[in-house]
């Protein structure tokens, strides 16, 4: 077998793995467009006949949806700008300072990955009461400031950044501070982009935390909103169900095809050199 016929072997399973994993979104999307009558049939349509919005209009008739995307939105933001700014001070110091214990506190850091999230819900619900945080959005974006794996992520990345530049950096009469904003980090754009959409897609889908925090209806976000929702329907058209899910999917698939360059070239740059 020739290497062209190998190439385009290879090249018709990355098509056929790629129809499989885009398929349930666009069943998603074909389901939230169809009215109720022409959904979830089978053989499954992949084209709306006729498409309908009246799906996405009886959202906001049930659950305040603008509200809850508002805070969703909110705590993703926050929570992806402190993050960002958390991570590259200390991975900073972790791979351009020297200081003692260093290798052993960032190794301590690194343990704290493999705890389960759910382990810590106990100790952290306790603090937020002692601070009377609870039931509101405070509680779900102040312990999201410190991203462990944000930290890792880009101290691998600002690994591969010459040195040399600190050092030229250094003897014009530089500080850390300055290099850091000036230097590093402008080098280090795509690894914070590609980090910035992982906390934000983190944070938007959360679903754990803003169910345990908050109990109030106009503070909760879009996940809590879906269960809501569900409730809502109950015995009613589950399309209405997969359009908001549609909307809530739709902001994060935008963000992607965005930054999808960068998001890539970043993963693959610390991929290489990590």
């Amino acid at each position: 077998m020739g290497a062209p016929v190998k190439g385009k072997l290879l090249d018709l399973v990355l098509v056929l793995g790629g129809v499989v994993m885009i398929a349930p979104l666009v069943w998603l999307v074909v389901n939230a467009l169809s009215e109720p009558i022409d959904a979830f049939q089978v053989p499954p349509r992949w084209i709306p006949r006729p498409p309908t919005l009246q799906n996405f209009q009886q959202v906001p008739e049930l659950i305040p949806f603008a509200q809850m995307a508002w805070n969703s939105l909110q705590i993703a933001v926050i929570t992806t700008a402190g993050a960002l700014l958390t991570s590259a001070l200390a991975a900073y110091a972790f791979n351009r300072l020297r200081f003692p214990g260093r290798d052993q506190i960032f190794s301590v850091l690194l343990a704290a990955l493999v705890v389960p999230v759910q382990l810590t819900v106990v100790p952290i619900f306790i603090m937020m009461r002692w601070l009377h945080l609870v039931d509101t959005t405070v509680a779900i974006w102040l312990p999201a400031l410190v991203n462990v794996f944000g930290i890792f992520f880009l101290r691998q990345y600002i690994s591969s950044i010459p040195r040399e530049l600190d050092e030229a950096a250094i003897m014009d009469g530089a500080g850390h501070f300055w290099i850091l904003f000036r230097v590093i980090l402008p080098l280090a754009r795509p690894g914070l982009t590609a980090l910035g959409i992982f906390v934000f897609e983190a944070s938007w889908n959360n679903f754990f935390w803003p169910y345990i925090f908050l109990s109030s209806p106009e503070k909760m976000t879009l996940p809590v909103g879906l269960v809501s929702l569900q409730g809502a329907v109950g015995g009613g058209p589950a399309v209405v169900l997969f359009a908001a899910i549609t909307l809530v999917v739709l902001p994060i698939l935008v963000l992607f095809l965005i930054f999808q360059r960068s998001f890539i070239a970043s993963i693959a740059s610390t991929g290489l050199r990590a």
